[in-house]
């Protein structure tokens, strides 16, 4: 790959960014301070969320059986989208609102299980007083 064409990617979508803030300045007027203050806050507010629900969500598709990959794919999304809040524009808000409108990433997990079997166990049972001298198991046997 030629290194010029990374050079004027890295120079130019910092500039794009200033032009998209520089826009919608221009067409919403001091709100933009807000929109870009309420990203910000909102990235770091997703950041820790995940941060936190990292642990639970890695341990939950474990115990049901799925890939973890899919749960530290979630996560890793979850955590772009929460830096590209952080940086401020226009164009890394949309793709950070690009990935959290990604289908499933917002799905609570089930934990209902099936069950084991479908048969039904039918008897009878009766509750028996426990008294003292069967209350310990003996010893000498």
């Amino acid at each position: 790959m030629y290194p010029w064409l990374i050079f004027f990617a890295l120079i130019a979508f910092p500039v794009a960014e200033a032009f998209s803030i520089m826009w919608v300045a221009g067409q919403i007027g001091w709100w933009t301070l807000a929109w870009l203050a309420a990203a910000f806050f909102g990235g770091i507010a997703l950041i820790r969320f995940e941060r936190i629900a990292f642990a639970p969500r890695m341990l939950l598709s474990m115990q049901r059986g799925d890939s973890p990959f899919r749960a530290l794919f979630t996560s890793t999304r979850l955590f772009v989208a929460g830096g590209l809040l952080m940086f401020p524009g226009l164009i890394t808000d949309v793709m950070a609102l690009a990935l959290l409108l990604y289908p499933g990433t917002w799905k609570r997990p089930s934990i209902a299980r099936p069950a084991a079997n479908d048969e039904i166990i039918e008897g009878e049972f009766r509750h028996e007083p426990e008294s003292p001298a069967n209350r310990f198991p003996r010893r000498d046997i």
